[in-house]
């Protein structure tokens, strides 16, 4: 508790120097302001040692990258490091023993490990849509083309085999029987990689920056010969708004707080406001954004990882500001897969930051 005295001259006491009254009423504000700038100081939140960060090779990560490289969180943390995963399997484990302070992941698993009651929660919606469909067919114009045809898709127990189970559930209702799409699933986005290079595969559906990758691959061989001509057909976003024009929107990846990080609201406020600031930062200077991603992911060229940054919808918005539309997804896949997101909407508290 701060008590206020108030200053009051002694009856009859004289300040001798011209101007003394109002100079020592001055000197008394000013030590009171300098006691509140101490408790002010004293008030902050204490710098933390580390900050551990952590994401996919996708462009939801890439911010969190230019986050590092800038020191962006420097005023939190003494040091703070980006923690490259590569399975949702290997993200849970870190999640699970506390080695990750803040992740960026598909939007439902955060909403699943809420459920599950650990201590988690979404801070953000980054990208809207990194999911493309590529064909050597240049009569395909989007997924709806693929009727009877076999899809190869990468994604396995994860949000992007959830979507495109739902969008081709959707679209095979307007379709006569026995012209459903066959989707083929591939151990890696490697693997589906080099069977369209081989030619084994027409048509394949790849996250960025993988689908930026085939593209890139397949120009020298093409031109050699040795590969089938490649088209960037349609995203899984532009496809997801034609079939479902009610919501339109595809919050498909952000940011998740992890642990005791997710209950210090300052610092999750930082860490989302830092996030949003390096997302626009990176849309807008692409080729820089690529060549700091490239240090983390030396097996991605630059050029490759310049032209994911340009064609990902990478706009980051606070969880709270895009919670109805978060929701709407969240309901619709209640509606085929429930345990995706542990078979309920996620409490109030989990929409940060």
């Amino acid at each position: 508790m701060i008590t206020i005295l108030k200053y009051k001259p002694t009856q009859g006491r004289q300040i001798a120097a011209s101007g003394g009254l109002f100079s020592f009423r001055c000197a008394r504000l000013l030590s009171f302001a300098v006691m509140l700038g101490c408790i002010a100081v004293g008030a902050q939140a204490e710098q933390r040692d580390k900050l551990v960060l952590g994401g996919p090779g996708a462009v939801v990560s890439y911010p969190l990258m230019h986050m590092v490289h800038t020191q962006a969180l420097k005023a939190h943390a003494k040091t703070v490091e980006f923690r490259l995963w590569d399975t949702h399997d290997q993200l849970n484990s870190l999640l699970a023993h506390k080695q990750l302070d803040f992740s960026a992941s598909p939007t439902t698993l955060p909403a699943l490990l809420a459920n599950r009651g650990q201590s988690v929660r979404l801070l953000n919606v980054s990208v809207w849509g990194l999911i493309w469909l590529i064909s050597t067919d240049p009569k395909v114009k989007g997924f709806q083309d693929l009727a009877t045809q076999e899809l190869l898709s990468p994604f396995q127990h994860d949000l992007g085999d959830v979507l495109i189970d739902t969008l081709l559930t959707s679209q095979q209702t307007a379709r006569q029987e026995g012209e459903s799409v066959q989707l083929r699933r591939t151990r890696s986005g490697q693997d589906a990689i080099a069977l369209m290079l081989s030619g084994k595969g027409q048509h394949v559906a790849l996250a960025e920056p993988l689908g930026s990758m085939l593209l890139w691959r397949s120009e020298s061989q093409t031109a050699n010969g040795k590969s089938p001509k490649l088209y960037r057909v349609q995203s899984l976003e532009e496809a997801w708004a034609q079939q479902y024009p009610k919501q339109p929107t595809l919050p498909q990846a952000g940011l998740m707080a992890n642990g005791d990080a997710a209950l210090d609201a300052a610092l999750t406020r930082a860490v989302d406001e830092a996030y949003a600031n390096s997302a626009r930062w990176c849309k807008a200077n692409a080729l820089g954004c690529a060549e700091i991603a490239n240090r983390h992911l030396p097996h991605i060229p630059v050029a490759v990882l310049r032209n994911a940054i340009e064609i990902t919808h990478l706009e980051s918005r606070t969880a709270q500001n895009a919670k109805s539309e978060i929701e709407a997804l969240y309901r619709l896949i209640q509606q085929k897969h429930p345990k995706v997101i542990g078979n309920q909407l996620p409490p109030e508290k989990f929409y940060g930051p």
